[in-house]
């Protein structure tokens, strides 16, 4: 297969050894090939806008920026931008946001290559998938009310170890709407304890520490 013909790859991941092994796996087959690899989110931006690759594999958290904005900003220069989420973290909200982001796949770092070249083929073929391992992490709080981002807010606080006084200084809001806050982050994500709401929460995604 000619070089002209074969799927450009772009890799973006903070670990050298994981764009090492991305980098093999990719170049061992006939119609791909890896051109460019990036290890932050600023970098990711410049190189894509060099190279115009023809799908991005970009992992979910990177040490300036998260995946989802890098996503957000290239798809705005670039609507046409074909973007795979490659990470280790399966939380929920954060696999919806990436696509509704407009990400073509979220592929889990444990799944085997193969599942991963299918992956980079069909994204270049224009269609989206989602691995069945990841559709039912989705498929878990399908219908569930989300949190509103003034919640997520107080939550962060939260995992930050602040009392409801001290949340309220810092969010500008009165010491009851907190607790009022509080109650709802409890009810939405089914949790018995703040403690429990925050360890729920950074499982699903909806905050990172």
């Amino acid at each position: 297969m000619s070089e002209s013909t074969r799927i450009r790859v772009f890799s973006v991941d903070d670990h050298p050894l994981l764009r090492e092994g991305i980098a093999a796996i990719v170049n061992s087959q006939a119609d791909m090939e890896l051109t460019v690899q990036a290890a932050t989110g600023r970098e990711a931006l410049q190189l894509y806008r060099q190279h115009l690759p023809d799908v991005t594999l970009l992992d979910l958290r990177l040490p300036d920026m998260t995946g989802i904005d890098v996503l957000i900003a290239i798809r705005n220069e670039f609507p046409d931008a074909r973007v795979i989420m490659f990470t280790t973290f399966e939380g929920d909200v954060e696999i919806q946001r990436a696509m509704e982001a407009g990400a073509r796949g979220y592929v889990l770092k444990n799944m085997p290559p193969r599942e991963l070249v299918e992956l980079i083929r069909q994204a270049h073929s224009g269609r989206k998938r989602v691995p069945a391992e990841v559709a039912a992490k989705l498929a878990e709080h399908l219908g569930e009310e989300r949190l509103t981002q003034r919640e997520v807010d107080v939550l962060r606080h939260l995992a930050g170890g602040n009392r409801n006084r001290d949340i309220a200084e810092r969010l500008f809001i009165s010491e009851e709407t907190v607790k009022v806050h509080v109650k709802h982050v409890m009810e939405k994500l089914g949790a018995s304890d703040r403690t429990q709401a925050v360890v729920i929460a950074l499982r699903r995604g909806i905050i990172q520490l």
